[in-house]
């Protein structure tokens, strides 16, 4: 025999598992009249038909149909003359110097047609390999066909778990395929199927082996497999495919995990395309999905909800059964199921998780059922690989927000000033979206009370006075303050007295000296230098009075001069100047 020197092709893996009181079967039919390998024409047609028959007691679970050929591939066809797209494809190729040849296999469910149709006739049409028959008959490989794979239900069954594999590879020699996720409760009764292609009854240099011991049955000999039969009917005319069922239930132990199928060819080309296992198999299989969580302003916890699962299963999921949540690695709680978890059942519950202090304020939550803490579980389940769920978790932490500085304003006596920190409305955000409000209190800016409503002219009566800001975002709030401070400034002096009592200019005035510099002290002298009046905080502002002349006590009119001492550390120099006193 000569071996092609490229192949190229997909492994068989699992695809799907289901599990209850299940069973399955094969229907289907060739397209080819003949088997390619002895006959001196073209035998590949573009429909054939099959009848499927399930007893009333039956109910279907799944329909999966399987359509093969050779060549680059038609992945449309017409079932019942209904139009049939290919969810799924899978290729084979080899090289044959100077030729690649190709093979295709396509998948559809096509559970509700078949729920629909029931009983009967199945007709697969416009399955057409013709631009590649000519090709594939110069070394006898051209064909075509289809199967229908049915899991279906019946109540006398025990419960058991059907493994669905599936891929395209060949056997031009030894194929092997590690069958997982197993879990053998009780060997009786066990079965494997699969859909071959391409096998050809006249070569008898086949076998099929499982943890390897060589199988055979009243349709396949030891030695001849691949032999265009169908286990299901007891036909032998599938020329050119395979639909074959054995009992495997002497070759498996209790307590495997996972088993060895060998597919051996020494001269027949075949290809695996679907490999079905049942076991009776008594287990739960835990499941979890976080569904929503609820949070907080700053509050450092998340009230999580999530539902445990035991769709899939045979047996229930005991209570206790315990739950791990991970932040990463880091577990940040742990809970339990409370109730047994009947088959097909489901139970809510909820967790309030502390979270360290570290959490990043956006992380991946991690929820895994049958878990101590460690990864490590106590349940024994169908598939030990499907127990965690994810959830993308935001806490609601604190805004970020700009530092604001202390504002400063003119003392107007008593430490009482006026003040306009709009400006800081904007300033002390770091995203445009964020709201920012103004309060007197702490406690105003947690409760968002009493609202500084006026930002421009806020009056205080009294300084140094903390302004509190509650910056807030779509979630959370965060507080920060500044302060009112106030400043002595430099006094306004009008020097013009005009001391007849008509309420304009009677007296000295100086503005921002009174309540303000508390402490200062202002001298008059006359042009002579004589010192003639002293006033500070506690007297009038002079009007021209002399406290102590001769006959008058009124100041002639003129020019005096005044030495005003501040006594603040801001201003240790006096102010000198002159004022002019008229009547």
């Amino acid at each position: 025999m000569i071996y092609p020197t490229v192949v190229r092709s997909q492994d068989i893996s699992l695809y799907e598992q289901v599990n209850g009181r299940y069973d399955f079967t094969f229907v289907g039919n060739t397209m080819n009249s003949a088997e390619n390998n002895p006959t001196n024409y073209l035998v590949t047609g573009t429909s054939s038909t099959a009848d499927l028959y399930l007893n009333p007691d039956d109910t279907l679970i799944k329909a999966y149909l399987y359509w093969a050929g050779s060549g680059d591939g038609d992945f449309e066809v017409e079932l019942n003359g209904v139009p049939i797209i290919a969810e799924r494809t899978f290729s084979h190729s080899t090289f044959y110097d100077p030729y690649t040849f190709t093979y295709f296999s396509a998948f559809k469910d096509i559970t509700s047609i078949v729920a629909t149709t029931g009983n009967g006739t199945y007709k697969i049409s416009d399955l057409d390999i013709s631009p590649f028959e000519m090709l594939h008959y110069s070394r006898k490989t051209n064909f075509a066909g289809w199967a229908i794979l049915i899991v279906y239900q019946n109540d006398t069954l025990p419960l058991n778990q059907l493994n669905i594999y599936d891929g395209l590879q060949g056997v031009p020699d030894n194929l092997q395929i590690d069958l997982t996720n197993l879990y053998v409760l009780d060997n009786s009764g066990a079965t494997a199927g699969f859909i071959a292609w391409e096998g050809d009854s006249q070569l008898a240099t086949e076998t099929f082996t499982v943890n390897g011991v060589v199988l055979s049955n009243a349709s396949n000999p030891a030695n001849n497999v691949f032999n265009s039969t169908s286990s299901v009917t007891g036909s032998n005319t599938l020329y050119n495919m395979d639909l074959d069922i054995y009992d495997i239930e002497d070759y498996i132990e209790i307590g495997d995990t996972e088993a060895t199928i060998t597919l051996s060819s020494f001269q027949d080309f075949i290809m695996i395309n679907t490999v079905v296992t049942k076991l009776n198999s008594q287990l739960p299989d835990a499941t979890i999905v976080l569904n929503d969580y609820q949070t907080s302003c700053n509050s450092g916890t998340i009230e999580l909800n999530y539902t445990v699962y035991n769709i899939n299963s045979t047996e229930l999921l005991p209570a206790s059964t315990p739950i791990s949540f991970y932040n990463g690695s880091q577990l940040i709680g742990t809970s339990a199921t409370e109730f047994d978890i009947l088959i097909g059942g489901n139970e809510l519950g909820s967790i309030t998780l502390n979270l360290p202090a570290d959490t990043p304020e956006t992380f991946t939550l991690l929820a895994v059922v049958d878990d101590i803490g460690n990864g490590s579980g106590i349940v024994i389940e169908l598939n030990e690989n499907n127990n965690s769920s994810e959830l993308l978790v935001k806490q609601w932490l604190s805004p970020k927000f700009n530092l604001v500085p202390d504002l400063i304003s003119c003392n107007l006596g008593f430490t009482k000033a006026i003040f306009n920190f709009s400006r800081y409305e904007e300033f002390v955000k770091t995203d445009s979206d964020q709201t920012v409000s103004f309060y007197n209190s702490l406690d105003d800016a947690s409760n968002k009370v009493n609202e500084i409503s006026n930002i421009t002219n806020y009056e205080a009566f009294t300084t140094t006075k903390q302004i509190f800001i509650r910056i807030e975002d779509e979630y959370c709030y965060s507080i920060t303050s500044f302060n009112l401070l106030t400043k002595n400034c430099p006094p306004i002096i009008y020097n013009f007295v005009s001391a007849n009592n008509d309420n304009s200019n009677d007296g000295f005035f100086i503005d921002g000296l009174r309540d303000i510099f508390v402490n200062y002290k202002i001298e008059i002298y006359n042009r002579w230098g004589k010192h003639i009046w002293t006033g500070d905080q506690n007297k009038p502002d002079w009007s021209g009075y002399v406290a102590e002349g001769i006959g008058t006590k009124k100041a002639p009119a003129g020019t005096y001069f005044y030495i005003l001492y501040l006594n603040d550390s801001d201003y240790p120099k006096p102010l000198t100047g002159y004022l002019y006193l008229t009547y």
